[in-house]
């Protein structure tokens, strides 16, 4: 429930904050008017159990009983992405929509797995998002890095051919990290290891990252850390069950790439407030607020950042904070993690009389 206003000035601060998204799946993003328009065009018959029009799908994104009721809608819909296009449109809906919401540099993730088992090159879904990333930065001024995952309910040897089918997208640089996403349980990061090992070997510059610590416990997280050598990790809400390993994360400056929303629509929690961020803020774990798959749990950045604030009432200083973990926590360059911090500030100097 909502404890604190977020008056107009408060709305418009946080709209101009320089956000950084760092937990945002591309296919996520797919919204009902998009996802009805590529199953016209691509001649897509949709299961009989799918909605049947924008409206009733509308209102099935806003039942989902846990994550797995969610996977099951999500691949269906997956299933209109055909072409190239199909793949540029969707990444450039999501990089227009955050603009708006004032983010600035966006490191999202795609599952080529989902695609490839569908009979889609995994080349058209590349050239598809990357060509979204180039355009995003010349037409819209934002910088954006794609993040590969591998989808965990697969077997570790599928994950090991998919990262091999896309070794000339690291060579060349288009791929920047690699993820690891879907059910949590019963698939412990362990089950990784080659793969993550493997990427390490080869291209020692893709950042690693993790969901773990949202539906396994913290020993996830810990596993995450120590089997795969990710340097972040998504969701991770559970490290709050182990202070030893709240004290590492805000030593190492780890950060966690938290989704509010994501988390209320899969009843991981019933309210935002119930989530431990100010645990973390005042242990010093750095953490972004990121959307997840916006277009299913009804929230884009900015709609998460008003939900924390509604919750727990940040001042200037916290969520100045906040966005600078988020910022240090990226994996751009430090010509771009300087440019941003220069807007913060600005915005900051800006909003101090107001707020």
């Amino acid at each position: 429930m909502s404890r604190f206003e977020c008056t107009d000035h408060m709305k418009s601060f946080l709209q101009e904050l320089p956000k950084c998204e760092h937990h945002l799946h591309l296919e996520g993003t797919l919204e009902p008017n998009l996802l009805f328009k590529l199953a016209e065009r691509n001649k897509i018959q949709l299961p009989s159990s799918f909605p049947k029009n924008i409206e009733e799908c509308s209102k099935r994104y806003a039942s989902f009983e846990d994550l797995q009721d969610f996977l099951n809608h999500y691949y269906v819909g997956m299933s209109v992405l055909i072409t190239e296009d199909d793949f540029y449109d969707l990444a450039m809906a999501y990089f227009t929509k955050a603009e708006q919401d004032g983010c600035l540099h966006s490191e999202v993730f795609f599952d080529p797995q989902g695609h490839v088992e569908r009979g889609v090159s995994v080349d058209l879904v590349v050239k598809g998002f990357d060509r979204a990333c180039r355009d995003a930065t010349k037409k819209l001024g934002t910088t954006n890095k794609l993040i590969m995952c591998l989808l965990r309910h697969l077997p570790a040897s599928n994950g090991m051919e998919t990262i091999k089918s896309v070794e000339k997208y690291h060579q060349q640089g288009i791929i920047h990290g690699l993820g690891l996403d879907s059910s949590e349980k019963p698939f412990p990061p362990g089950l990784f290891i080659d793969c993550y090992k493997e990427i390490k070997q080869k291209y020692p510059n893709v950042g690693l990252t993790a969901h773990a610590g949202e539906e396994g416990d913290y020993n996830y997280v810990i596993d995450s850390l120590d089997k795969l050598g990710a340097s972040r990790i998504d969701h991770g809400i559970n490290s709050k069950q182990s202070n030893e390993l709240l004290a590492r994360l805000a030593k190492n400056k780890t950060m966690l790439t938290m989704c509010p929303l994501s988390n209320v629509k899969l009843q991981v929690v019933k309210d935002v407030g119930e989530l431990p961020i100010n645990l973390f803020l005042q242990s010093d774990v750095p953490f972004s607020i990121n959307s997840d798959d916006p277009a299913y749990f009804g929230g884009y950045i900015l709609d998460n950042y008003i939900s924390v604030h509604t919750r727990f009432g940040f001042n200037i200083n916290q969520w100045a904070k906040i966005v600078n973990n988020g910022i240090e926590g990226s994996w751009c360059d430090d010509k771009r993690k300087s440019e941003l911090k220069q807007i913060l500030q600005l915005v900051i100097d800006k909003y101090t009389p107001l707020l």
